[in-house]
């Protein structure tokens, strides 16, 4: 599976590029616009995660993702593989997390409508786990500034006999100021609801917060996003930090 998965990427990698789909501005949010028909670009996530209470954990998730427009509003991406390295005081080592097929339907245009709006949807499948999210997608430019705002719903069932369930409404916030060609820099905020078994009694609220740094070239980029814990919440990361790195087929 790995040799499979590793020749898929280098194929991918030197294949002669279409078009570039664009940038992300930010890493823990989406943007309205979507891909150019026929355009693909091959996207690799990684996210790093430190957690001290109960117990200190520090865990990296990896993502391979390919992305390509079907039409100018449709996107279809499809989540190669999810894995990750997890490392505690009792064990450490590799893992297979899930893979997943992405919808995004673009509605309205940041720049020439009075607000961008896309709508998203996701399946997700993997080792003892499925999971459904849906989201909504605004966005609206001021020149060299974009601002974002995602609103997001997530149904995830787990364990040998997917009987443990939870759900997750979040909410995202994110600024982007374009300071030269090449580089943008701005800040994102994520708010998020945990309801375990589908209840709110233990009232599970995160708040993150940090700043983020784009590179763009002509048919790649690079995005980091580094998320400070502001809340007090047990098993949940208190700093994390992801890299997105894309490239156009």
């Amino acid at each position: 599976m790995k040799k499979f998965l590793s020749l898929c990427i280098l194929t991918l990698a030197v294949s002669a590029p279409i078009s570039f789909g664009g940038v992300r501005h930010f890493t823990f949010l989406y943007e309205a616009p979507t891909s150019a028909q026929g355009s693909a670009e091959l996207e690799n996530w990684v996210t790093w995660k430190r957690t001290t209470d109960p117990e200190r954990l520090d865990q990296v998730d990896f993502r391979h993702e390919i992305e390509y427009g079907v039409t100018d509003r449709f996107q279809v991406s499809v989540y190669l593989a999810d894995w990750f390295y997890e490392a505690d005081p009792e064990h450490s080592g590799f893992a297979y997390s899930d893979s997943a097929i992405e919808l995004i339907y673009n509605l309205t245009n940041p720049v020439d409508d009075p607000i961008g709006l896309s709508i998203y949807g996701e399946i997700k499948a993997g080792d003892r786990l499925v999971e459904l999210e849906s989201k909504l997608i605004a966005q609206k430019n001021f020149g060299p500034l974009i601002l974002a705002y995602n609103a997001t719903l997530e149904a995830v069932w787990e364990g040998n006999d997917l009987t443990e369930h939870e759900g997750e409404l979040s909410q995202a916030l994110g600024a982007s100021y374009e300071i030269s060609p090449p580089i943008s820099v701005g800040v994102e905020l994520l708010h998020e609801f945990v309801f375990r078994e589908w209840r709110d009694k233990e009232k599970i609220r995160n708040f993150f917060v940090g700043p983020n740094v784009s590179y763009r070239s002509r048919n790649w980029f690079v995005t980091v996003t580094a998320l400070a814990q502001a809340t007090d919440t047990e098993d949940e990361p208190d700093f994390q930090a992801r890299t997105i790195f894309g490239i156009g087929l």
